[in-house]
């Protein structure tokens, strides 16, 4: 026999459980103004408990899905430095937040530029974890430089 008070602490329980899952909102997912119009994909998903972020590949893009820089590598990093900024900018976040990224690079003798570009945005004495990826090729031919990231975001972003 299962005393009252048993019984209501089960129900608390169960319901506790229901109010935390309906509580729940979910992934965000996002498309910052000044990003080119994804297809298939979002720029920027903040995670259910808002503390994490990521961010899509970056390319040299203008908000009008135009390649900038068609074949200068360091026209192209600065365009895609530019739309990390905006997707970071998005989440309330900065270049410090950035914990991982994953660069992809058409041809490694451009990894100099990539470097010296990355030291503009990045802590010299905290830099991200980063993966670096030689590739053939990009989702187009006149793409030379990718890059993506995952973010901390503070509680309450």
């Amino acid at each position: 026999m299962v005393s009252r008070s048993g019984w209501l602490g089960a129900a608390l329980f169960v319901l506790s459980g229901s109010a935390v899952q309906a509580q729940a909102s979910g992934p965000k997912f996002i498309n910052p103004p000044g990003l080119t119009r994804p297809t298939g994909y979002t720029h920027v998903v903040v995670s259910a408990d808002g503390r994490t972020a990521y961010i899509a590949g970056q390319v040299a893009f203008d908000s009008l899905g135009k390649v900038v820089g068609t074949g200068d590598f360091q026209a192209q990093a600065d365009q895609v430095f530019a739309n990390l900024r905006r997707a970071l900018e998005s989440v309330g976040a900065s270049f410090g937040d950035v914990m991982k990224t994953t660069t992809f690079v058409t041809d490694p003798k451009n990894i100099p530029a990539l470097r010296d570009t990355r030291a503009r945005y990045f802590d010299s004495q905290h830099p991200p974890a980063n993966t670096l990826i030689p590739v053939a090729a990009l989702a187009r031919p006149d793409l030379l430089l990718e890059i993506e990231a995952v973010v901390d975001l503070p509680s309450g972003r």
